[in-house]
This record gives structure tokens, C-alpha cells and sequence, in this order.
């Protein structure tokens, strides 16, 4: 009997004589290219520019002594997502083999980073967080999903208050808040924000209502006219001449604002074209049963229309979260930012491969995570 992968090679590489040579070639450039990027890695890298500078990376100039609080977020946050992670995968059976590249990989993690002994423990108890979150999610899913959305929600004023401090913590400057923590919460905040005025912007142009409409119409396309950085140094130097004088934003508020009102028009016309993949008739047969319109919008029209557009909100997700690294050029130190100033330093000057491919392999883990969630979720509400 004939090996269904060698049959699968044959159709799709080696059907014939020049489909074969350029498999070849193709297959010896592979070969060529991943032989020189491990002798790079192996060899003359010099990965202690990541090693020396990670604190920086990942948290900035947040003061150490506090770093126990950033701990208890990631432990909120971890611990929520693995929740989430398992009612949407309560159908499904882990593995022994996932099972063993999970616990191998944390303690790949624990071997591998320079943390100190507190760091590593409070590592590993994330880690047990996670598990517990996972099961938790699976055992108990119809008694949580309904509250999840709930959870969520109250968790981010007190992910919010450890950070920033106050009401009975040490207050923590917003100037401080640097690297991959700070590009996690605005992409966090703006997605959270962007998505519901995304969906009423796209109701809006969707309305009867001329004024509504007509107003929709304009912002979305005066702002999918302009580029993000432009709305980025609008939101930086004209935001605080539309506020009182006594209100002063941020400059992480306002470089906030921006995102979100650049996000949420792009948001609108994803979710527009899902508002025209239902068919009138579903609308009709909503009124025919005595609906009023929030009922048909929350009960028949949104839940099948965002359904159908949960790939392109996804990508508006990813694109918004790979569009902080912009912030560094309005004064922001995020992750882009934090890794100019590592560059500067006298030690690292040039090591600009090192670093950037450090911080590029970090976005493409949580794109990767995102991308992997949203297909979850599609498999999900499919069945």
C-alpha cells in the first residue's frame, strides 16, 4: 500500500521534471538560508545585549522594588486566559504529548531566563495559575461562561490600580510604565474601546437617519484618509485644545485616543461588511415575531454578522496591536522605543539585529496567540 505521504509529495512537488528541479532548488536554498541563520544565533550573535537589558525590555523603568505587582497582573491575566482558553476548548482532549511540550516549555523558561530566585518563583506560580485556569475553565464551563465577559470587565480597574498605584499602593508615574508593558495595555485598551464604537459607527452608517448616517460616512472616511501617525501627533498637540483648561490628558491618554479613534473606523466597515451578509429576510421575519430594533440588532442581526467577520476583526486586532510601535515616534517608550534607548547604550551600539529580532519574535508570539484564538473561536461558534 502506497504511503499517503509519499503520495502527496509526488502530486504536489514532484509531478513532473522542472516542478521536481524547482522543488530542489527550493529545498537547497531552505537548507542554505536556515544553515546560516544557526550559525549567526550559534556563533556570533551576542545575545547579552537581550540578557543584560530584559528587565527593560519587558517592564522599563518601573521601579523594581514594585515589581511584585506587575507579578499579580500577569498572574490575573494568565490565569483569566487560561480560563478562557478552556471553556472554548472544553470539547476537546489534551493530550499526553501537549501536555509534555507545556510543562517543558516553562521549564525552558525557568532554565533559560536571567531571572533572580523571587522572579523564578513567582514564574512557576504562574505556571501552576495556568494549569489550574485550564481546568477550571473545562470542568466548570456552563457555570463560568456567562460570567466571563463580567470577569474580564472587573479585572481591568484592578490590573489599572496595580500599575498606576493609588488608593492605598504607591503611585507609579505614567512616565514609567515602559517596553512590552506598556504596548500590551494601549493595544489592550484601544481594542477594548475601538471595537463597541467601531460596531455603533457601523449601525450609524447602516441608518435611516440622515444626520446619523451622513455623520458615520465622514469619520470613517476622513480618518481611513489619513495616516495613523498623523492622527497619532493630531491627538498629542490639538486633543488639549478641544478640553478645558483644567483637563490635562496624558500623554499615554492621548496617544490612546488616537488609536482608538484610527481603529474604530477601520473597525466599522469590517463590521459593516458583515451587517450586509444578512439576508433581509432574517430582518424581516425578526419584526414579523414583534421585535423592537435593539432586540433584532442583539438578539438576530450582530451576533451572525460579527460571526461572519471574526477573521478581518481579528487582523484589525493585530494591526492595531503591531501599530504601537508607532508610539515611539510621539515620545512613547514602549517596546520599540525601550529598544532604541538599549541601542544607544555604549556596550550595545550596533547590535541592532540582536534586539530587533528579540522584539519581533515577541509581537509575532501574541499575533501568533490572537490569530490561533480567533480560529478557535470560529470552531467554536461553528458547531
Amino acid at each position: 500500500m502506497t504511503n499517503p505521504q509519499f503520495l502527496w509529495l509526488r502530486k504536489n512537488l514532484f509531478s513532473n521534471w522542472y516542478n521536481s528541479l524547482l522543488s530542489v532548488v527550493c529545498f537547497a536554498f531552505l537548507v542554505w538560508l536556515a544553515r546560516g541563520i544557526f550559525i549567526w544565533t550559534t556563533t556570533q550573535a551576542q545575545w547579552a545585549v537581550v540578557e543584560v537589558n530584559l528587565r527593560l525590555f519587558l517592564v522599563g523603568r518601573f521601579p523594581q522594588s514594585l515589581y511584585w505587582r506587575i507579578w499579580i497582573v500577569l498572574a490575573i491575566a494568565s490565569t483569566l486566559a487560561a480560563v478562557t482558553w478552556g471553556i472554548f476548548s472544553h470539547k476537546q482532549r489534551f493530550s499526553k504529548p501537549k501536555i509534555v511540550i507545556f510543562i517543558l516549555f516553562f521549564c525552558f523558561l525557568l532554565v533559560v531566563l536571567p531571572l533572580d530566585f523571587t522572579s523564578r518563583l513567582w514564574l512557576l506560580f504562574n505556571a501552576v495559575l495556568l494549569s489550574l485556569g485550564l481546568w477550571l475553565g473545562r470542568k466548570f464551563t456552563k457555570l463560568i461562561a456567562p460570567l466571563l465577559s463580567l470577569i474580564w470587565l472587573l479585572s481591568f480597574p484592578i490590573i489599572l490600580w496595580l500599575i498606576g498605584g493609588g488608593f492605598g499602593l504607591q503611585s507609579v508615574s505614567s512616565n514609567l510604565w515602559n517596553g512590552l508593558l506598556l504596548t500590551l495595555l494601549m493595544a489592550i485598551v484601544s481594542i477594548l474601546l475601538s471595537f463597541p464604537i467601531g460596531v455603533l459607527l457601523a449601525l450609524g452608517r447602516t441608518s435611516n437617519l440622515p444626520i446619523i448616517r451622513w455623520f458615520c460616512i465622514l469619520y470613517i472616511e476622513i480618518i481611513r484618509g489619513l495616516p495613523l501617525i498623523g492622527i497619532l501627533f493630531l491627538a498629542q498637540v490639538m486633543l488639549p485644545l478641544f478640553l478645558p483648561i483644567d483637563l490635562r490628558l496624558d500623554r499615554i491618554m492621548r496617544a490612546i485616543t488616537g488609536l482608538i479613534l484610527f481603529s474604530a473606523a477601520y473597525m466599522a466597515e469590517n463590521v459593516r461588511g458583515g451587517l450586509q451578509s444578512i439576508s433581509r429576510g432574517q430582518i424581516e421575519a425578526a419584526k414579523a415575531l414583534g421585535l423592537n430594533s435593539l432586540l433584532m440588532l442583539t438578539l438576530i442581526v450582530l451576533p451572525q454578522a460579527l460571526r461572519a467577520v471574526i477573521p478581518a476583526i481579528v487582523g484589525q486586532f493585530i494591526g492595531l496591536f503591531k501599530d504601537t510601535s508607532l508610539l515611539s515616534l510621539v515620545g512613547l517608550v514602549e517596546l520599540t522605543g525601550i529598544a532604541r534607548s538599549i541601542l544607544a547604550q555604549p556596550q550595545f551600539i550596533g547590535r541592532y539585529a540582536e534586539v530587533y529580532l528579540f522584539i519581533g519574535l515577541i509581537y509575532w508570539i501574541f499575533c501568533y496567540l490572537m490569530s490561533l484564538a480567533s480560529k478557535r473561536l470560529e470552531r467554536q461558534l461553528s458547531n
